[in-house]
């Protein structure tokens, strides 16, 4: 999650996204028609055509083919006879993600180039640029749209720096005025989507990537990369590797070669794909190359090009169950795979990093299979993939906390959370006081999502903080329970039965 310092970025190959950095830092207009050029219009048509020639893809995770999306955009509009509205996503909602926010604080004309080279194409009403309110990058974006003239009216959108606000739909939400979280239902928003009206929504780099491919031709774009996957791509680096870097390479190239440049050692396993995506070994790191194809041939998936590697001195089952938790408590809560089936995976994974035991490594698949494919959003699939893909990688690391007490390695914290941050938010941890506590149930039975009882009637629940959208659930499982057992802890300014203070504790049991 930001600190509000973009990493240091990097290059393997030629700089395209990247072109200008060292002798620039960031690119106003001047210096960015100095390095790219000018830039003409295009028709739909040779926005379609030239999308299609090298092969672009959405570089927000989902690898959608660019052209397709024009092209449903122009036949809804057609149909509709609605001047339809594009919309750029560079929220970046994922903690370890910086690509996007690279771009927007020391590239933000290339951003603006593609959504005006789409914005004329498609005869656009409005462009809408979605960022955080983190206020990374923002700046830099506003003082971009104020050096030049846009093709149709653009204004820029600030949304929640959450996980789940930067997901397409929410993201349309948001814009709209409504809840920044994913629709009920699945939708295309180039039938429906701003206001209604057709919209082209991409991510912020694929933007950028049109508009390098404008300048230089399709034959000159795929001069480097793989013919399945021509160009470049941006990746964040962090992780235990030495740097923590923004890097744009070639697809095609040995992940090897990257690892290698950020100082990565040899570790338990790496993360690729942000935390939807999955965990490799590193094993198979040696052999992966840069590119979805290559990323899918040994188990990982590309995704937003987040590569997290980790290292031998930090406990890699409870790195991950900390992700487990977090993605948890980053659901919409509207639908029963996120609501009751997530907190559920997180408190299996819990305690499968307590225990390490057989049952509850398959406690957490069984609850994982209950959720994929069930969603109203992708989320509950991304979080079943990672926290799947962790127990094949971690094995040997779960025999470790079956033997014994745990590995024996700390928790590092390598994978952000920006709950963990300085001053950052927190709703807090419910707390039992077993003293008290007589095993009444009550408090399972109002707050199934969370509190579960194990085989003696007790009620366990995972040491992690409860989510905002189950945080009534949890005051009124707190006030349900006869021996005021439970309550909230906020970093210690709540006790004694969270209720306000106006009650007083009721006498120890003996």
């Amino acid at each position: 999650m930001s600190t509000g310092v973009v990493p240091p970025v990097g290059c393997i190959g030629p700089a395209r996204l990247t072109a200008g950095f060292e002798d620039f830092g960031r690119l106003d207009l001047w210096a960015h028609l100095e390095v790219h050029g000018d830039l003409r219009p295009l028709s739909a048509d040779d926005l379609i055509d030239l999308a299609e020639k090298i092969k672009l893809t959405g570089r927000g995770g989902a690898g959608f083919p660019f052209h397709r999306k024009v092209k449903a955009v122009v036949e809804s509009a057609d149909r509709q006879d609605r001047a339809p509205v594009v919309v750029v996503n560079a929220t970046e909602g994922e903690p370890p993600s910086w690509k996007d926010k690279m771009l927007l604080t020391r590239a933000p004309h290339l951003i603006l180039d593609g959504a005006a080279l789409t914005a004329w194409a498609l005869e656009a009403e409005e462009i809408v640029i979605g960022v955080a309110d983190d206020g990374v990058g923002q700046s830099s974006l506003e003082e971009a749209l104020a050096e030049r003239r846009m093709p149709a009216p653009t204004r820029i959108v600030t949304v929640p720096h959450r996980f789940i606000a930067g997901e397409g739909g929410a993201l349309v939400r948001g814009i709209n005025g409504e809840a920044h979280i994913p629709p009920g239902i699945k939708q295309r928003s180039s039938e429906s989507g701003v206001n209604g009206q057709p919209t082209l929504l991409s991510n912020a780099e694929t933007y950028a990537q049109i508009a390098v491919a404008a300048r230089l031709g399709p034959a000159e774009y795929t001069a480097v990369g793989t013919k399945k996957e021509p160009g470049t791509v941006l990746l964040t680096v962090g992780g235990a590797a030495a740097q923590h870097m923004v890097l744009e390479c070639p697809t095609g190239v040995p992940l090897r070669e990257v690892l290698d440049i950020c100082g990565a050692t040899e570790g338990p396993g790496i993360l690729v794909g942000g935390y939807h995506g999955k965990w490799i070994t590193w094993e198979n790191a040696q052999q992966a190359e840069i590119s979805r194809e290559g990323f899918a041939a040994v188990g990982g998936t590309l995704g937003a090009g987040m590569i997290i590697p980790l290292g031998n001195d930090t406990c890699p089952l409870g790195e991950a169950s900390r992700i487990v938790r977090y993605l948890a408590g980053e659901s919409a809560g509207q639908c029963g795979p996120c609501r009751l089936g997530l907190p559920d995976v997180a408190n299996q994974f819990q305690l499968l990093t307590a225990s390490g035991s057989a049952a509850a490594e398959q406690a957490v698949r069984n609850a994982a299979g209950m959720v994929r494919g069930r969603g109203a959003c992708s989320h509950p699939d991304g979080t079943s993939r990672f926290a799947i893909t962790a127990l094949e990688v971690f094995a040997e690391d779960i025999k470790r906390h079956r033997l014994g007490e745990g590995c024996g390695k700390p928790v590092k914290k390598l994978l952000p959370i920006p709950n963990e941050l300085p001053g950052g938010p927190s709703i807090g941890k419910l707390k039992l006081d077993w003293a008290r506590c007589d095993g009444h149930g009550l408090c399972a039975e109002v707050f199934p999502e969370l509190i579960k009882l194990d085989g003696n009637g007790y009620p366990t629940f995972p040491d992690a903080p409860v989510p905002i959208w189950l945080e009534q659930n949890a005051r009124k499982a707190i006030l349900v329970c006869p021996a005021l057992a439970l309550h909230l802890d906020k970093g210690g300014s709540e006790r004694g039965g969270d209720r306000g203070g106006k009650q007083k504790p009721a006498p120890r049991r003996r």
